[in-house]
């Protein structure tokens, strides 16, 4: 039985690879998949740690993610895209901890 496509699978809005930054590639790929560059700074950072990545923190407290590539995979649209509410339900409690009066 085929698998159902998700919405997003092979449309260009979920992929691209820009091989003229000066940056490319920043992070080695696994099995040679291409570097997709569309979440180029991954907005699952915010979820400390529980954004699902392979992250590290430095003894500083900065939450290292170079050797991370679960934004860079062709296959990761869709979980990128099902945690922006849990992105904005994260972001809300932080501001309400910040400003408990809600003003």
């Amino acid at each position: 039985m085929d698998q159902e496509k998700e919405y997003w699978e092979g449309k260009s809005f979920a992929f691209f690879t820009n091989k003229a930054c000066e940056y490319y590639p920043c992070h080695t790929m696994p099995d040679g998949e291409e570097l997709n560059c569309l979440f180029c700074y991954c907005p699952l950072y915010m979820l400390g740690r529980e954004c699902g990545g392979n992250y590290r923190y430095l003894p500083s407290g900065i939450k290292d993610c170079s050797n991370c590539t679960l934004p860079h995979q062709r296959k990761s649209y869709g979980y990128i895209a099902k945690s922006f509410q849990r992105i904005a339900q994260t972001m809300a409690e932080r501001e309400r901890e910040q400003d408990p009066s809600g003003t």
